[in-house]
């Protein structure tokens, strides 16, 4: 029997048809499905990321190409949040350094000791400088009170000099009424690490606590390095100091640096790398 056309009614060929475009549409990829219409039948089960943005009703790509455009700009940002909270960090340690620097040299913490301890500065031909004349005055008026048996006097002496500044200074005291076996002397340093580690190195057990005399720009690392040495130290610095205005807020500056650079590597490395 030959075949013939068959005429279907027009439902079941609706049916027909909607049924073969639904099973085409079964193998299509996921962003392409509805690439004709833009709808998704209310059927068909979206996954979460596939749900319309509520604002535009369009379905969200869930690849995540644009995360990967701005990584690199996050990276930047972190690095740079960090590169600033270094250095509001590094200013605010600074600060803190020139305040201990300033502060501690308007401080005066005389009491008994074993031993005053004062450090040299410059001399011309045994006679001390304006500068160590003002750290040996304060001396004189310490001694009387009783603070300690004996006074260490420190410092070297320049190429060609006859005196070192502790001969100047022993000088000095001894004129002015201090007892010369009551004066020892550390002729050799000339910084103030090597000075104050001579005097760790030449005293016996005796001696253990100092009270060191300096100007008060400088009263804050030399404490630092005396106790570095292993010395207990304290700080009494000479209130006629000559060093004063703008010369006294540079050395203060500087001796900020020196004791920030000096905390964070020890202060012998510091005068290594600074003589």
């Amino acid at each position: 029997m030959a075949d013939r056309d068959v005429d279907l009614p027009a439902d079941e060929v609706r049916s027909t048809d909607r049924a073969l475009i639904e099973a085409l549409e079964d193998h299509r990829p996921v962003g392409e499905r509805y690439a004709l219409t833009g709808e998704v039948p209310v059927s068909v089960e979206r996954e979460p990321s596939m749900r319309p943005d509520p604002r535009t009703d369009e379905v969200r790509d869930p690849t995540p190409v644009q995360h990967l455009a701005t990584h690199p700009r996050r990276w930047w940002r972190r690095i740079a949040w960090g590169a600033g909270a270094a250095v509001v960090l590094a200013v605010a340690y600074a600060l803190f350094s020139y305040w201990q620097v300033w502060s501690v040299g308007r401080s005066d913490q005389a009491r008994p000791v074993d031993a005053i301890v004062v450090m040299g500065a410059a001399q011309y031909d045994g006679r001390p400088s304006p500068q160590l004349a003002a750290r040996l005055d304060h001396v004189v008026d310490l001694w009387p009170q009783g603070f300690a048996p004996v006074v260490i006097v420190t410092g070297g002496n320049q190429p060609g000099d006859r005196f070192t500044e502790a001969d100047a200074s022993a000088a000095y005291l001894t004129e002015r009424g201090v007892p010369p076996d009551a004066v020892i002397l550390e002729g050799e340093g000339s910084t103030t690490y090597e000075s104050l580690s001579n005097v760790a190195q030449q005293v016996d057990d005796s001696i253990s606590s100092v009270l060191i005399v300096t100007d008060p720009y400088h009263a804050l690392r030399s404490r630092l390095v005396a106790e570095s040495v292993g010395l207990t130290a304290y700080v009494s610095p000479t209130p006629s100091s000559v060093v004063s205005g703008a010369r006294e807020a540079q050395r203060e500056i500087g001796e900020a640096a020196g004791v920030a650079v000096g905390r964070i590597i020890g202060f012998e490395r510091l005068d290594r790398l600074t003589d």
